[in-house]
């Protein structure tokens, strides 16, 4: 059965069958390994694991041989360190050049990249010329001509069927049984791949300097533990999420950010939870990132959804906009391009979760998602923007704080931690201000907004309109705001005859 691997909007097929599955769907296990013995796969020549060649790298290897790798379809043993390495994971050649292994071929995943390799390995490849095996499915009879002495295929969503093709060709590594197709995370792929290869020290090294670079950025930012985030796509005009076992969801796990437990709702066959573009609710979260690879999928995002923004996280500016490089970097989550993605990524994230929404993501603005002639505003801004409306640039300091008060009260968006400093008997009334929010979630949100305060003392007559969402319901209402103790507040009984017109019970 063939599998699928989203990259923003790319899609390549992994194992030959014209079928497709997500990836993460389950092969049947092999009963037992397969044997490592030489034989002809349609006529190719294939080695018998006794060659040296090319492959081989100057710096000698730190393990002793043999060694027996458990994985999904049994164990394999590597009887001496293997000199002409073959890479069918699309990920895979990325680690093995992070441990100073150049394999003789490797398999393309996309991006139109030199000899398959992205920026970011180009230095470790240097003028090394690997055969590329295409990424449709894995061509046996190229792996054999190769004559390798190892194959792995750790990142390769390899099948039993594949495995077994493989296994008589050379000894293979397959993916572990304890995740999910494509959910090794990246410290335990390098790994095996270090074990593999006879560079354990080497491996325990890469997986150190990286995680030091995690623990760094978590370190500087530890305000960002607990927060949930996601990352998301839109493919074929249809957006999604992926699950918390995800290469690019560990990667802000690892930064000290949670996963909503809804992304792994999908089963557990699917590495991403598949949304409409009617209902893309679950990505309200503390921060998003949009993976992409072409301009055609970020304008998908930004305009073939009807219901972003209204999102809390578009409107206070809580996006991230993974370009191509980025998004690949994000996919790949090697130890090589994780380097990367933290270069990009952290400055990104920095500037959308500051709790400003004023300040200006980059990378959104570069997409125009930042535009401020559209992006919206948070509601306790918008209320501060609809209070000087009513009174005028320049007016009355009272009417306007009052003005202030009365849409931070009546905005049923706005948090009760936010509104509870204007109301009366506030602990009295949360059950009733969450209603009210819930009963507002059905219009896009119900605002009370101010088109005229007049003071009087300590009392203040407003008169508003009604709004769902941004349509007026109706116009010229009236109520009254008390000054108490230097605060505007809005009367318990003010409140509650509101919400009772609201059919909120009080």
């Amino acid at each position: 059965m063939a599998a699928l691997a989203i990259v923003g909007a790319v899609v390549v097929t992994a194992c030959g069958s014209e079928d497709a599955a997500p990836v993460g769907t389950d092969a049947p296990r092999a009963t037992e390994a397969a044997s490592t013995d030489s034989t002809d796969v349609d006529g190719a020549t294939v080695a018998d694991g006794s060659t040296t060649g090319d492959g081989a790298d100057e710096d000698a290897g730190d393990e002793a041989f043999p060694v027996t790798i458990d994985h999904k379809f049994g164990q394999t043993t590597i009887e001496t360190e293997p000199m002409r390495v073959v890479s069918v994971g699309f990920n895979e050649h990325d680690f093995l050049l992070a441990l100073g292994v150049t394999p003789v071929g490797l398999r393309d995943w996309y991006g139109d990249q030199p000899n398959g390799v992205w920026p970011w390995a180009q230095d470790e490849l240097g003028d090394a010329t690997p055969a590329v095996i295409a990424p449709d499915a894995i061509n046996f009879e190229q792996v054999a001509a190769l004559e390798p002495d190892l194959i792995v295929g750790v990142w390769s969503g390899m099948t039993a069927e594949d495995y077994e093709l493989l296994a008589a060709i050379a000894p293979t590594v397959a993916q572990p049984d304890t995740y999910d197709d494509f959910g090794t995370p990246w410290q335990e792929q390098t790994e095996i791949l270090g074990r593999a290869t006879g560079r354990t020290e080497q491996a325990e090294s890469v997986v150190a300097e990286i995680e030091a670079e995690f623990a760094a950025v978590r370190e500087a930012h530890p305000e960002w533990a607990g927060q949930e985030a996601s990352v998301a796509f839109v493919f074929e005009g249809n957006p999604g999420t992926y699950v918390s076992q995800d290469t690019r969801s560990r990667i802000l796990v690892d930064l000290g950010f949670s996963i909503p437990e809804i992304n792994d709702s999908a089963g557990d066959d699917s590495f991403y939870l598949e949304l409409t573009p009617e209902d893309i609710e679950p990505l309200d979260v503390d921060l998003l990132v949009w993976t992409s690879s072409t301009d055609e999928e970020v304008d998908l995002i930004l305009e073939g959804l009807p219901t972003r923004s209204q999102l809390d996280v578009v409107q206070q500016g809580r996006e991230v906009f993974a370009d191509a490089a980025l998004t690949a970097a994000f996919s790949h989550g090697s130890p090589l391009s994780l380097e990367f993605a933290l270069d990009a990524l952290v400055p990104e994230i920095e500037a959308a979760v500051d709790g400003d929404p004023a300040t200006v993501v980059p990378s959104a603005a570069e997409v125009g998602a930042a535009d401020a002639d559209t992006r919206a505003t948070t509601p306790e801004a918008a209320a501060e923007d609809t209070a000087t409306e009513a009174v005028g640039e320049g007016g009355d300091d009272a009417a306007t704080a009052a003005a202030g008060a009365w849409s931070t009260v009546f905005d049923s968006t706005i948090p009760f931690e936010e509104k509870s400093a204007f109301l009366e008997d506030p602990d009295a009334l949360v059950d009733a201000v969450q209603a009210y929010a819930d009963a507002g979630a059905g219009f896009g949100g119900i605002g009370l907004s101010p088109t005229a305060v007049a003071v009087d003392g300590e009392t203040a007559t407003v008169t508003y309109d009604v709004l769902f969402g941004e349509n007026p319901a109706y116009s010229d209402q009236s109520g009254t705001i008390q000054l108490v103790d230097g605060v505007w507040t809005v009367s318990r009984d003010e409140f509650c005859a509101f919400m009772s017109s609201a059919r909120v019970s009080c």
